[in-house]
């Protein structure tokens, strides 16, 4: 199985599911052409993600996920780490009328698409990584999501 970890800082958030939601994205990575390294998906506070987006990122806005890559290219190995706000999680779920879970598992795969070289700065890269995000969300069945 690959090395996907969960972790959280400075809020107390269950990951529900470990060993499925590994399963997928281990799936979702190897459909895009990669395997797994290590991927650290690091849950916090609107307040820790913000800080980490000023400091590395130089913006000062709250934001759902912050991805850091750490890839071998030249082996197609994907890995890194994926901070997520909690926060923005639960306000996004109730703006888009969607279960916590489904908000929570969107952002997930977005962090994995960043590392699989997804990027969502223009409107047409932006629809390319929504239409994989819903791809791949209509997968996790496959997985015992």
């Amino acid at each position: 199985m690959a090395n996907i970890l969960f972790f959280t800082e400075d809020i107390d958030y269950p990951v529900k599911a470990k060993t499925a939601l590994r399963r997928w994205i281990t799936r979702a990575t190897h459909a895009e052409g990669f395997r797994v390294g290590e991927i650290n998906f690091i849950l916090c506070s609107d307040n820790y993600l913000l800080n980490i987006n000023r400091e590395y990122l130089h913006h000062d806005t709250y934001t759902d996920i912050v991805t850091f890559e750490n890839n071998h290219p030249t082996r197609r190995i994907i890995g890194g780490d994926i901070f997520i706000s909690v926060d923005r999680i639960r306000e996004n779920a109730r703006k888009y009328n969607v279960p916590e879970r489904d908000e929570l598992h969107r952002v997930m795969i977005h962090g994995v698409l960043h590392l699989c070289g997804y990027s969502d700065k223009k409107k047409e890269e932006k629809a390319v990584m929504t239409a994989k995000e819903d791809h791949y969300l209509s997968r996790r069945l496959l997985t015992g999501l």
